[in-house]
């Protein structure tokens, strides 16, 4: 076993696990940043529905691979696109001999080479024998990588869209494509032409229709003062320039109302049509959500316009279309497609929909008619700055317009008398997912040209003018029903046959398909994760738990829930309900009572469930992400009270500097954490001079062998302190008194935060414990610190003189620097390395010391160091001539 698990006889012998020993971060970090800008093709499987927060697939993929192979024998390698041909000698070299087996990939793991088992992150690996739980699935990225090894997954979670979503996706790899594709046709047949012709408009370049991509709305309010209808315009763009002219903008006269192309939005602009005067930035709303009357001049709150006045009007003003007709006969690009002014028969359209809509009671029961529930994200604008009751909107189906309603209980009611219920409920996720851009709160992005959903910002934010989608859906656009049905056919056949992009030499490799579809033996279950009855039953638990406040998707995903209850209530009892369950979610709410103390419990609780879940040699992986030191303490506490000690830490983002410069910073780590053993009692000093020594020892690893920032260096650290903290808690005595957890991460985060606590003291004593110290050692360790080298030279604490030589107590040199200083006033001359090195050089000569430990006033900081003295040297004169016996006491 080794130095980092501990090696007292009472504690557990069990595998220490390569996650344990190192992570390969910068490899991680290496596909993170392609992965996070192109989701669809490193794992499409996730981008099948909105889920908030989702890890990487990369940094679970890591994880699992990590921390599940830990007995070769259990382990098969395959090569992808090579079914049933496994990697038995892999690795053999021109002999035939194989020096890379599985047993030695394993084994070289350690903390400065982390990457020999990097090897196998692109081949399909699987193992034996793992069970694996995660009991904060969300969106299920933790069991789809874990599956992907062969390791039966069960997972939980409270929320019923993260059970619906992470269903379909371990449910996609035994879904038959082509009969997917069938029900797909079915409902395209039923309703698509329908649905299109909503979304006609005249194209300007002939006698027949073009296809409306997208409508652009504004609100309406009257004058409290005239009565003028004020259009609610932030500014008069409509669009940015497209092709050739994509240093201009589209903007919308507000004399004649057409679409007119102009070189600047922010300055004097003419109509090309009317010839009108304007500054399209000058719109009617300004910061403070006011209303400007441009007939009078009026300026009045828009929330207090909309309670007086009861609600607020919508006008349709613009269009952009593609005219499919137009592209079959080659014409320029800038006539295929384009914006324009609504025209009278584009009004005339919308009003039929909405007479239509009026006269369709059948179809009501498939537009939710909920009322919005009060909450964080809908009511209380202190938090979010938004309220969605004070913008006229009570009930979900308000968030919609008439056509939009029509249009989409149309559809729902088509995927509704599918058959077969697999395939009904995918189309439902699609469905589900295409909400986000077929509502009144959606907006356009004006430099990107294109559609942006509700959540764009985790919140509900009411718009004065919004985007109405195309539900079914052009050749081109975004979020419409039939491009997010192709995203999610694409996340299945990806289930079905798997591959794994990584980088090799700076650009992205995709391997060969996989032999194995993802999700064949997993177990889903809905509820809190408290609940969770096994005992001794898992090998892992691999999880992305809840953190404080960061999301409050409870709130979030009613948005979904609501009409996704439509067709699952009949199938499903945790469909019944009117809304999410929001008290038993572990977050922090302030609309349900909640704060940093209720939520601090809960997840404690949590983590109890865990730990009796947990097998005792398992392991407890997640990532967490981390704000301040006081969350660091937060955790650690709530781990160790349960029955957890840390066993590392790692960072899975980009540079992490902020963290050793002490100020506030924002990312994700991963804690490792197995079950506890017997813990011993310790003072805080012994403690402290552990901490100490491990974090610097960690650090000078780290700097030597791995190309990584300080912050994430930082973090590795942390990991490392945590560990040895761990082994104690609950048990480490400061000034008699037993210290939380909370106290020793705070000391901890400064000797890590903190390089002027650094100095020549400690740089010397890590000198003493390196084999054959050398200059560069030297200049190494003060790397970071308060110290140089010239300090230590000119203290005598190294010379060079004949080969280098460290400055300890029977060094010549060292005692006569500090004989001609030892008779200065009080020993003011003297650091405290002096005097123990004096005082070490006195004893061994036989001469009294007594005299000089009164003279001095022997202080804590003074038998702290003769304590790590002791320690790194192996000497215990160093703390006997104090007169102490046992360090640990002070």
């Amino acid at each position: 076993m080794s130095e980092q698990s501990g090696s007292s006889q009472d504690r557990l012998e069990r595998t220490e696990l390569p996650i344990e020993r190192g992570f390969p971060i910068e490899r991680v970090n290496e596909i993170a940043a392609k992965e996070g800008r192109a989701k669809m093709y490193y794992r499409p499987i996730y981008t099948m529905h909105k889920w908030w927060a989702r890890r990487l697939g990369c940094v679970f993929r890591t994880i699992s691979l990590y921390a599940l192979l830990d007995d070769p024998e259990k382990v098969s390698v395959f090569e992808p696109g090579h079914e049933g041909s496994t990697l038995a000698s892999y690795g053999n070299d021109a002999d035939g001999e194989s020096d890379l087996d599985v047993a030695s990939l394993l084994e070289r793991v350690d903390m400065t080479d982390p990457e020999s088992l990097w090897e196998l992150y692109p081949k399909d690996v699987r193992v034996e024998d793992k069970k694996i739980l995660d009991p904060f699935m969300g969106g299920g990225t933790s069991l789809v990588e874990a599956s992907r090894f062969g390791a039966e997954v069960v997972g939980n979670d409270l929320n019923p869209v993260a059970w619906f979503t992470t269903k379909k996706e371990l449910e996609a790899g035994q879904t038959d494509v082509e009969e997917l594709e069938e029900a797909f046709e079915q409902v395209k047949q039923d309703v698509a032409d329908e649905i299109m012709q909503y979304y006609k408009t005249p194209c300007p370049n002939g006698d027949h229709d073009a296809d409306v991509m997208y409508n652009f709305w504004v609100k309406e309010l009257d004058c409290v003062s005239c009565g003028h209808t004020v259009p609610l315009f932030k500014d008069y763009r409509v669009a940015k320039g497209r092709y050739e002219n994509d240093d201009k903008y589209n903007v919308l006269c507000p004399g004649c109302g057409t679409v007119t192309l102009v070189d600047d939005w922010q300055s004097e602009s003419v109509c090309n049509d009317c010839g009108h005067g304007f500054v399209p930035k000058e719109g009617n709303v300004s910061r403070g959500g006011k209303y400007n009357c441009p007939d009078c001049g009026q300026k009045y709150n828009i929330t207090d316009a909309i309670g007086e006045q009861g609600e607020f009007r919508t006008r349709l003003y613009a269009l952009e279309y593609y005219c499919e007709h137009c592209d079959t006969d080659g014409l320029d690009r800038t006539e295929v497609k384009g914006y324009r002014e609504a025209l009278p028969t584009d009004l005339e359209s919308a009003n039929a929909a909405k007479n239509e809509w009026k006269e369709s009671e059948e179809l009501t029961q498939f537009v939710p008619d909920l009322s919005i529930p009060k909450g964080s994200k809908t009511q209380s604008s202190s938090i979010d700055g938004s309220d969605v009751f004070e913008h006229g909107y009570e009930q979900w189906s308000d968030m919609f317009n008439e056509r939009q309603k029509l249009v989409l209980s149309k559809l729902l009611k088509s995927i509704s008398e599918i058959e077969d219920q697999n395939l009904k409920e995918y189309l439902l996720l699609a469905f589900s997912d295409s909400l986000m851009f077929q509502n009144t709160f959606t907006i356009y992005n004006l430099s990107a040209n294109k559609i942006e959903g509700v959540f764009k910002s985790n919140a509900f934010d009411p718009q004065m003018d919004f985007v109405e989608n195309n539900v079914w859906g052009t050749e081109y656009g975004r979020g419409t029903f039939e491009s997010t049905w192709r995203k999610l056919l694409r996340g299945i056949r990806y289930s079905s046959a798997p591959t794994e992009r990584y980088v090799e030499d700076g650009e992205s490799v995709e391997s060969a398909e996989f032999g194995k579809p993802i999700g064949e033996n997993a177990t889903l279950r809905y509820g809190d994760a408290r609940t969770i009855d096994e005992e001794n039953e898992f090998d892992a638990v691999i999880s992305d738990p809840p953190y404080y406040d960061n999301i409050i998707y409870s709130e979030l995903s009613d948005f979904f829930y609501v009409w996704l209850r439509i067709v699952l209530q009949s199938e499903y009892e945790h469909f019944e309900p009117t809304e999410t369950p929001k008290t038993d979610s572990i977050v922090a709410n302030p609309s349900q009572g909640k704060g940093v103390e209720e939520f601090e419990e809960e997840i404690k609780q949590a983590f109890a469930t865990v730990r009796n879940s947990l097998k005792e040699d398992g392991v407890f992986c997640f990532t967490y992400h981390h704000s301040d030191s006081d969350s660091w303490g937060e955790l650690l506490e709530s781990l160790c009270e349960v029955g957890f000690e840390v066993t590392a830490a790692y960072p899975v983002s980009a540079d992490l500097n902020k963290l050793v410069l002490g100020e506030s910073v924002s990312f994700d780590i991963v804690i490792v954490a197995r079950p506890a053993n017997d813990r011993d009692a310790t003072s805080w000093n012994a403690l402290r001079r552990d901490i100490y020594r491990t974090a610097r020892r960690t650090r000078k690893q780290l700097e030597e062998n791995r190309d990584i920032s300080r912050g994430d260096i930082g973090v590795m650290e942390m990991g490392a302190c945590f560990r040895e903290y761990s082994k104690h808690h609950g048990k480490v005595q400061r000034d008699g008194e037993i210290m939380s957890a909370k106290e020793v991460v705070q000391e901890i985060y400064g000797i890590i935060q903190e390089a002027s606590d650094i100095g020549v003291e400690d740089v010397f004593i890590d000198l003493i414990d390196t084999p054959n110290p050398s200059f560069d050692d030297v200049n190494k360790l003060c790397r970071g610190t308060n110290a140089t080298p010239e300090d230590l030279k000119e203290t005598c604490l190294y010379n060079q003189d004949d080969g280098f030589e460290l400055g300890t107590w029977d060094n010549e040199k060292r005692q006569a620097y500090i004989q001609e200083r030892v008779n200065g006033d009080g020993g003011d001359h003297l650091s405290n390395l002096d005097k123990l090195q004096f005082l070490r050089y006195r004893y061994e000569k036989g001469q009294a010391v007594q005299n000089y430990v009164e003279k001095w006033d022997v202080d804590d900081d003074l038998r702290e160091l003769a304590g790590r003295l002791a320690d790194v040297t192996g000497d215990d004169t160093y703390t006997r001539v104090l007169g102490d016996r046992d360090i640990t006491s002070y």
